[in-house]
């Protein structure tokens, strides 16, 4: 087997979060969970599983701690499998970008993303990779924290699962075959949708 990877998704905890736009991080591991009829489990503030992509053991994650804890999941999760910072995939909800838009960058500070903050201060470096996926933005900033925790309109639910789907196979591609790659794949969406 090659170095793990990673592949952690944002998002809160239960059933009335599943389907906001702070858990669309959440939905893009569902995908590949879904895609490779992966078995989970939960230990340690994290529903996991795993499956193998052409000698790769790829780990899927979902920390259950709130998304404004998320390091205090996956932190302890990759040094016990000793899987390097650059190999931890981290996807995300953005409220800066259109939404539907997706780009992979491959370190970068948080963008004020107070999940991302939280990894990056318990993994010690914001050395690693990042798939976010555009929200939208509310009308005044101020409504932000409501605004993430609030559903997709009728005519935005296209452009996510389309998003979503991108990004599914747009990391199977960066783990077989490299960032610039998957960059293009991921960051090319265009205004096809």
């Amino acid at each position: 087997m090659d170095e793990n990877w990673l592949i952690v998704g944002l998002g809160n905890p239960g059933e009335n979060y599943r389907f906001t736009r702070h858990n669309v991080g959440f939905r893009v591991v569902e995908a590949l969970v879904l895609q490779h009829n992966v078995r989970l489990r939960e230990k340690d503030e994290a529903i996991w599983g795993s499956f193998s992509l052409k000698g790769h053991e790829v780990f899927l994650f979902f920390p259950q701690t709130f998304m404004n804890e998320s390091g205090r999941a996956v932190g302890p999760f990759t040094r016990y499998r000793q899987i390097s910072r650059e190999r931890v995939l981290v996807i995300s909800d953005d409220l800066d970008l259109p939404v539907g838009k997706t780009r992979l960058k491959v370190s970068g500070g948080s963008g004020g993303h107070h999940g991302l903050d939280s990894i990056i201060s318990h993994l010690g470096s914001s050395n690693f990779p990042r798939l976010r996926i555009g929200v939208g933005k509310p009308v005044s900033p101020g409504e932000g924290p409501n605004y993430v925790l609030s559903s997709f309109h009728p005519d935005e639910k296209l452009k996510i699962e389309q998003a979503v789907e991108r990004a599914r196979n747009g990391i199977e591609t960066y783990i077989l075959k490299g960032s610039e790659t998957a960059m293009r794949e991921i960051n090319g969406d265009g205004d096809k949708t």
